[in-house]
């Protein structure tokens, strides 16, 4: 006999460590004992449901059948159409179906199509087959409602910063334990260097909640330009209540990133605020990513402005810009060049992917350094040079060799 005091406290149990509902779980113990019923006393055709008492752990059995007439079913012993087109009808079963004249002896205002509900004689014994169905099938259930809830509460999360422990590591990939569900960190998604040990913290953006047949995958990343912003945004309330934007961020995980930011209140100084008293705030995001430079530079809507902000920490003296080819030429003092392009040109680079714009940047003297926002060549002033010449350039030394 079922301990009702038990199961009450059961149901309680799982609504409090999974997150399911109790109305959710007793629908699905419904569906399983008006499952388990029809296997075992049923018929053919028939619609069976249950109705289980939490109060009592008495569980009623009904039979319902559709209200249906000549237009919707078609009779036993009526010769069928020869085209199935012109007759849609589907076959009366009496164990599916009751007749509007004869429902309406039971229920003066029933209508086609509406329900009418049958008590049945209440089992007391399934039988050893039937109690498995049932219980696999409210297992199933539990599952799919736990599927949900999981969804419901980590869908909301997309797009923010979650901290798990790390659960374990596995050819390159992270997996972090949430508990309820399970976030992998893939390989790539690591900032170059980190180094991860089991049951340790870790904090990651959640680009991705996916819905697999093995569960619940959470996709995370430490090298999105998100979690910068995200970060930005915990360390500072100016940017959490949007008095400052962060407007554009370009980023080479674990080594550099831009921000551009601006502010909507002529009285905050957007980049102050990111940056912190004593630089304290900037700091920490810092050492959060293993002590990746950050630069952050006032955005401008004048992309002359903009651009030369962008090439920070190098002093731009003149700027030209082509609108119609989205290319700036930007002139800096010969002290400044190296400084200006970057080690490996990665100063230059990401104020390219920070600003949208190509840009050029030549010194006093000689060398010019371009870029399209990915690649940076180094030349003589004036002297751009194109793919062929490149190319031409690369066979000559492999000859010489």
């Amino acid at each position: 006999m079922l301990d009702i005091k038990t199961f009450r406290s059961a149901l309680e149990q799982l609504e409090e460590e999974k997150k399911i509902p109790k109305e959710k779980i007793l629908d699905a113990i419904e569906q399983a004992m008006a499952a388990a019923y029809k296997k075992d006393y049923g018929k053919k055709g028939q619609i069976i449901r249950a109705k289980f008492d939490l109060e009592t752990g008495k569980t009623d059995f009904f039979q319902i059948k559709i209200v249906v007439d000549e237009t919707i079913a078609k009779m036993e012993g009526e010769e069928d159409s020869d085209s199935a087109e012109e007759d849609e009808r589907v076959r009366f079963n009496s164990e599916h179906h009751i007749m509007l004249e004869d429902a309406k002896k039971i229920k003066k205002d029933v209508k086609l199509n509406d329900e009418v509900v049958f008590p049945l004689e209440s089992k007391d014994d399934y039988g050893r087959i039937a109690a498995q169905t049932a219980k696999q099938v409210i297992i199933q259930r539990i599952r799919e409602a736990e599927r949900t809830s999981i969804i419901d509460e980590y869908g909301t999360k997309e797009g923010e910063i979650v901290t798990g422990i790390v659960q374990k590591i596995e050819r390159g990939n992270v997996y972090v334990d949430f508990n309820r569900a399970t976030g992998i960190l893939a390989a790539e998604e690591q900032i170059p260097g980190e180094f991860f040990q089991r049951g340790q913290r870790v904090r990651a953006y959640l680009y991705s909640v996916e819905d697999t047949q093995r569960g619940i995958n959470l996709r995370l990343s430490r090298t999105h330009p998100k979690f910068i912003e995200k970060l930005f945004a915990i360390e500072a309330p100016e940017i959490e209540n949007g008095i400052v934007e962060i407007k554009s961020i370009a980023r080479e995980a674990g080594s550099r990133s831009k921000i551009a930011v601006s502010s909507n209140d002529e009285h905050i100084d957007p980049v102050g605020s990111c940056v912190g008293q004593k630089g304290t705030r900037v700091n920490t995001i810092t050492s959060e990513l293993l002590g990746e430079k950050i630069d952050i530079i006032p955005w401008s809507e004048d992309p002359r402005q903009f651009i030369s902000n962008s090439l920070s920490p190098a002093k731009v003296l003149s700027i030209e810009i082509d609108e119609n080819e989205h290319k700036a030429v930007l002139e800096v003092a010969d002290d400044q060049l190296s400084l200006a392009i970057g080690k490996g040109g990665q100063n230059v680079r990401l104020a390219a992917k920070l600003t949208g714009w190509r840009i050029d940047i030549k010194g006093n003297g000689k060398e010019m350094a371009s870029t399209d926002g990915e690649n940076v060549e180094v030349s003589e002033a004036g002297e751009e040079k194109t793919e062929e010449e490149k190319e031409e350039k690369s066979k000559t030394k492999k000859s010489k060799k």
